[in-house]
C-alpha cells in the first residue's frame, strides 16, 4: 500500500526502488482527495497539482528528527511536491506541536514566500492560523505556523453530508468577515478551499495558509477580491448542497451534471434556506446565473459579508430530546399482601380486615405453644454445638500449610488476572520506515487524549503487500504470564487487525514472518479486546496491526487508510 501526504505525496517512507514521480503519479492514480485539494489557480479548478523530478530533487533532503535553529524538530512530512516541502513538527522551546513550510533559499519564490509570511504574521487576526515565524537560514527559508491537533477541516465535515442552514450561516458568515478584514490590509488567500478551513473545538471557524499557501505554488489574480469571494461562494455551496459547484470533482465533492452549467443550490437539493442560494449564487456572480434573479453580484468578501448580515437571524435547529419511558404501574395492592391475586378479567376489590383471633385458651393451645419453644431451644443449641466445632478445628489446624479456597462446586477458585505496567516501548519498523516513534509513550499514559498515530495510506484497508504492518514493542520489565491486552484506538469504521506477539528484546532478532502471534483480533470498533488460549511468559510484547480503517482528515493529516492507538493495557495471570 503506497503511502502519501496530505496534499499529495507523502514520500518521507518511501523505500527508494521507484523514482518519486513514478509513487508521485501512483498515489495520484488512487484517486485521493489531497491530490485533487493541491488543485491550481481557481476554485474551479480540480486538476492534480504533480511534482516533476526537477522539483522533488530541488526540495532539502530532511529527514523526521531534524532540528531547525536548535529548536523546531521535525516529526512528520505531510507535503512534498513543487520544491517545498510541509512538516509538522514539535516547538522543543515551547513544547507545543507546530507546522514548518520548507523550501531551499535559492528556490524562485523564496523571496515572495517569505514576504507573504511576514505579511500574514502582521496581521494578527485570531480568524487566521497564526504564522509564528518566517526565517532564512543555512539555505533554507522556512516559515513556522500555528498547529492546531483539535480542529477539523471542512473537508471532513463535509464528507458526513450538507449542513444545516445554521451551519452554512455561520461558516459564510464567519469566513466573509474574515477575508474581508484581510483584504483591508491588502492580503488576499487565492488557495480558500475546503482544506484551508478548520473548525475548532468550539465552532469557530478559522482559516489556514493566508497569501502563503499561494506563494509557496506560485499563484496571483489580477482581481484578488474576486477570486476570494468566489471561493467562499464555492463554500457555501458545498456546504448546502455537499456538491462542487463546477464540472470537475473535487475535494471529495461529486461536480454538478457537465453541461448543465451552474444551477442555484436549492434546485441541486430539496430543502435547501432560499436565502443562503441567493446569497452563494451572488458570490459566484461571474458565470451571469444570478441576471435571472435580478440580485447584485457579490464581487468583494466585504460586499458578501455585508449581504450575509442584512440576511433574517437563522436559528438554530431546536434540540431533539427523547421522551422518557411510559411510567409503569406496579401491581402491589395495600392491603393484599399475602393474599392470592384476582384472575385476569376480574376486578380487584379491596379485602375486608378480619379482626384478629382471639387468644389460644385451651389445652392444645398451650401444648403448641411448649413445643414450639422447644424446637427453638434445640436449634439454638445444635447452632452454638456446630460453631464451636468449626472453632476448635480451625485452631488446631492453624500450625498447618493454608489450603487453597474452593467454590462452591468443591473445584478451585480461578485466579483474577492482575494489570502488568508497562516500563518502556518502542516503535518496531522491520522495513526502516517509522511511523511515529516519537510518540509510542503516549500509548500507556493513561490519557485518552494522546495518542501515537500511522501515517496515512492511499488503499486498504488491507496494508499489504506494500507494507507489512506497524506497530510498537512493549518491555513489561520482567517475565509475565500475558494472558490479555486491551488496545484503544482513535478510528473504527473499516476493520483494523491487531495481532500480540511473544519478542526476545526491544529491537527483536527474528523476522516476525518467523513468529506465530498469541493473540489475534479484526475488529471495526475503536477497542480490541485481545485474549490468549493459554498465559504467554515473556517480557517484550509486539502490538502489530496489519490492517487499518478509512479516517477521516483532521487539521493537517488527510483522509485515507490510517490508525492512532491511544492506550495500551496488559494483564496476567499471576
Amino acid at each position: 500500500m503506497a503511502e502519501r501526504s496530505t496534499a499529495a505525496v507523502d514520500v518521507a517512507d518511501n523505500s527508494g526502488d521507484e523514482p518519486l514521480a513514478a509513487k508521485a503519479d501512483e498515489a495520484t492514480t488512487d484517486g485521493t482527495a489531497e491530490a485533487q485539494e493541491s488543485a491550481g489557480t481557481s476554485p474551479r479548478d480540480a486538476d492534480d497539482e504533480r511534482s516533476s523530478p526537477e522539483a522533488a530533487s530541488a526540495t532539502p533532503d530532511l529527514h523526521s528528527g531534524h532540528r531547525l535553529a536548535q529548536r523546531y524538530r521535525l516529526e512528520e512530512c505531510v507535503t512534498r511536491l513543487d520544491g517545498f516541502s510541509s512538516w509538522r513538527a514539535v516547538d522543543e522551546k515551547l513544547r507545543r506541536a507546530v507546522g514548518v513550510h520548507l523550501l531551499p533559499a535559492d528556490h524562485p519564490r523564496a523571496r515572495s514566500v517569505l514576504a507573504a509570511a511576514r505579511s500574514s504574521a502582521l496581521l494578527g487576526d485570531p480568524r487566521f492560523v497564526q504564522v509564528l515565524d518566517a526565517v532564512e537560514e543555512d539555505d533554507l527559508v522556512y516559515v513556522v505556523h500555528e498547529w492546531l491537533p483539535d480542529a477539523i477541516e471542512l473537508t471532513a465535515l463535509l464528507a458526513s453530508g450538507p449542513m444545516d442552514a445554521h451551519d452554512a450561516y455561520q461558516l459564510v458568515s464567519q469566513i466573509s468577515q474574515a477575508m474581508a478584514a484581510a483584504h483591508r490590509e491588502g492580503l488576499a488567500h487565492l488557495r480558500l478551499t475546503p482544506g484551508a478551513v478548520l473548525q475548532s473545538s468550539t465552532g469557530q471557524y478559522r482559516i489556514r495558509g493566508l497569501a502563503v499557501n499561494a506563494a509557496l505554488r506560485g499563484i496571483t489574480a489580477e482581481r484578488p477580491q474576486r477570486t476570494d469571494t468566489e471561493a467562499i461562494g464555492a463554500l457555501l455551496y458545498a456546504a448546502l448542497t455537499q456538491r462542487w459547484p463546477y464540472e470537475n470533482d473535487a475535494y471529495g465533492l461529486s461536480g454538478l451534471p457537465k453541461g448543465v452549467g451552474l444551477i442555484a443550490p436549492d434546485q441541486v437539493r430539496a430543502g435547501v434556506h432560499r436565502g443562503l442560494s441567493e446569497l452563494a449564487m451572488r458570490a459566484l456572480a461571474n458565470d451571469g446565473a444570478t441576471a435571472s434573479r435580478q440580485e447584485q453580484p457579490c464581487t468583494t468578501p466585504d460586499e458578501l459579508a455585508k449581504a450575509v448580515a442584512a440576511m433574517p437571524r437563522i436559528r438554530p435547529p431546536e434540540p431533539t430530546f427523547t421522551a422518557p419511558p411510559e411510567y409503569q404501574r406496579t401491581t402491589y395492592q395495600q392491603g393484599t399482601y399475602g393474599h392470592p391475586s384476582a384472575r385476569p378479567g376480574t376486578p380487584v376489590t379491596k379485602p375486608v380486615t378480619a379482626a384478629p383471633p382471639a387468644p389460644l385458651q385451651s389445652r392444645t393451645g398451650k401444648a403448641l405453644k411448649w413445643a414450639v419453644s422447644a424446637l427453638l431451644i434445640a436449634a439454638l443449641g445444635l447452632g452454638s454445638w456446630q460453631l464451636a466445632d468449626t472453632l476448635l478445628h480451625r485452631d488446631k489446624g492453624s500450625g498447618d500449610q493454608e489450603t487453597p479456597q474452593t467454590t462452591n462446586n468443591g473445584g478451585d477458585k480461578p485466579k483474577a488476572p492482575t494489570p502488568i505496567k508497562v516500563e518502556d516501548a518502542q516503535e518496531y519498523a522491520p522495513d526502516g520506515n517509522p511511523q511515529a516513534p516519537g510518540d509510542v509513550k503516549k500509548t500507556y499514559d493513561d490519557k485518552s487524549s494522546t495518542f501515537w498515530r500511522s501515517k496515512t495510506f492511499v488503499s486498504g484497508p488491507e496494508l499489504a503487500p506494500y507494507k507489512k504492518g506497524f506497530g510498537i514493542v512493549y518491555d513489561l520489565g520482567s517475565e509475565q504470564n500475558v494472558s490479555s491486552a486491551s488496545i484503544a484506538m482513535l478510528y473504527g469504521g473499516d476493520h483494523t487487525t491487531v495481532s500480540l506477539y511473544a519478542e526476545d528484546s526491544m529491537s527483536p532478532s527474528a523476522s516476525i514472518d518467523a513468529l506465530k502471534p498469541f493473540a489475534t483480533q479484526s475488529t471495526s470498533a475503536t477497542s480490541a479486546q485481545l485474549k490468549a488460549r493459554t498465559p504467554v511468559k515473556t517480557r517484550y510484547v509486539l502490538v502489530w496491526i496489519t490492517a487499518a480503517p478509512k479516517a477521516p482528515g483532521d487539521a493537517y493529516v488527510g483522509s485515507g487508510y490510517k490508525q492512532a492507538v491511544t492506550n495500551v493495557a496488559f494483564t496476567a495471570l499471576r
